[in-house]
């Protein structure tokens, strides 16, 4: 799998694309099958249109599953 830097707002790392990722061992990370993954993007800037994981977008939305955990407040 390849890694992905979050900061860099591509596809592969924002809420709206579609397309097969997992989180990486840090919130920092995404990895995806290839250079060539594609996916579907929901609501954003390419709305319905397939997209490469690598791609940019002025619409980028954080994934959610790539949030940071939070701290447990009961400890």
């Amino acid at each position: 799998m390849l890694t992905q830097a979050v900061d860099r707002k591509r596809c592969a790392s924002c809420e709206r694309w579609q397309g097969e990722r997992q989180p990486g061992t840090t919130p920092d990370v995404v990895l995806i099958d290839s250079e060539t993954a594609t996916g579907l993007c929901i609501g954003g800037g390419w709305d319905n249109s397939e997209r490469r994981a690598r791609s940019a977008c002025g619409h980028w939305k954080r994934w959610a599953a790539l949030e940071p955990a939070e701290p447990d407040a009961n400890r």
